[in-house]
């Protein structure tokens, strides 16, 4: 018996065709791409291609992709450079209580230097609304982070609408976008998007590799310090292979793919809930059920149900699934997301699981899946 992988928002299995990609750079281009040689031009070769593809992704242009470790490094910039460097013009950040652990800990970073947080709370669904945005707004406002989908509930925000709202404010706007690039359809202009982070490892790329997107018109110092690469934004020698590979990623995700993944993730969502609804299982759903959230996270509450308890039973069954955020699963606290959406007195809190469906998996799989889960939930409440 196999595991049956249902983790896909902590991360995805890299596709085949990615690692052929990052095997034969690293076999064949080792040159440094900032080398004038004539392996580093190879290697260079390599890296513009790879950056084109990418800016095609989002509607952008080239040089406003900045390769960076990831998306906490992403998060880190955008948050921690635009605040020290735009400290002249105010010193208020908006964002959101359900950001993600690397925008949150950033912004905790900021206030011991005197910056002014406003966090917005979610409604139940788990959404920001622009109506929130704008009336946190103040002619001291210097950046508005809000999350494109959130990695716990798959709540979207109304990126577009708070772009426009921002586009003659001297706000910055950045989202991050590590759980929604790859499966949202994302056109920074377009959406007035000064500033977008993601993660190659989510959409079946290779770890440790991401890029922030940054509007040509917008100027923040490197927050890695140390050589000119990148043009200037950020130091380090470009992991080439890796870059590669998230290309190759991107390719993948075609406009047809992507379509044809939303709908089988809904498909999911809906399968799960009509097994759980024929055997009377009693469950809630946390966040939105409908175009609002990204198909591929669904959030599930479970009355009576210890989420502990009941990772460890699938688990044991072979079935992989998680109680929350990958970077604090492993952590007795509660899910800052659902105390957000719901009260920290709230039993959601310990009685709620994470199911973030990926491309490889099936009907069949999330058909044997939600018959397990119904023996478990029978057993533990018998």
């Amino acid at each position: 018996m196999e595991f049956t992988y249902l983790d896909n928002a902590a991360t995805t299995p890299m596709a085949t065709e990615v690692v052929d990609v990052i095997s034969e750079q690293m076999a064949n281009n080792f040159g440094n791409a900032s080398a004038t040689n004539y392996f580093g031009r190879q290697a260079r070769k390599v890296l513009d291609e790879s950056r084109h593809t990418i800016a095609q992704s989002i509607n952008a242009k080239d040089s406003e992709i900045v390769f960076t470790s990831g998306g906490t490094e992403s998060d880190n910039t955008a948050v921690i450079e635009t605040a020290l460097s735009r400290q002249k013009l105010g010193k208020h950040i908006i964002t959101t209580a359900v950001e993600h652990e690397a925008i949150l800990k950033s912004m905790a970073y900021l206030e011991t230097l005197g910056f002014d947080i406003t966090y917005l709370k979610p409604n139940r669904r788990g959404e920001i609304t622009v109506d929130q945005v704008k009336t946190a707004l103040t002619d001291d406002t210097i950046l508005v982070t809000v999350m494109y989908g959130n990695n716990e509930t798959g709540a979207k925000n109304p990126i577009a609408e708070i772009g426009n709202l921002l586009k003659d404010h001297q706000a910055f706007f950045h989202t991050d976008a590590v759980q929604a690039y790859g499966q949202e359809d994302i056109d920074v202009h377009a959406e007035h998007i000064d500033m977008m982070s993601t993660s190659a490892h989510k959409i079946n790329g290779p770890k440790f590799i991401g890029f922030l997107y940054i509007n040509d018109d917008i100027h923040i110092p490197s927050f890695v310090k140390g050589g000119d690469q990148e043009t200037k934004r950020r130091a380090g020698t470009e992991n080439v292979p890796a870059i590669a590979g998230f290309a190759q990623a991107v390719k993948l995700i075609t406009p047809e793919v992507k379509d044809e993944r939303r709908d089988r993730y809904f498909g999911f969502k809906q399968k799960i809930q009509e097994i759980l609804k024929a055997n009377d299982v009693p469950f809630e759903v946390n966040g939105p059920t409908d175009e609002h959230a990204l198909n591929h996270v669904f959030n599930l509450y479970l009355p009576g149900i210890d989420r502990g308890v009941l990772l460890t039973r699938l688990d044991l069954e072979q079935f992989a699934v998680s109680g929350g955020s990958a970077c604090t699963a492993g952590s007795l606290e509660p899910s800052h997301v659902l105390v957000a959406m719901f009260g920290e007195d709230s039993p959601k809190i310990n009685d709620s699981i994470r199911i973030s469906f990926g491309k490889d998996n099936t009907e069949d799989e999330i058909v044997k899946f939600s018959n397990k889960l119904v023996d478990i939930i029978k057993d533990l409440t018998n």
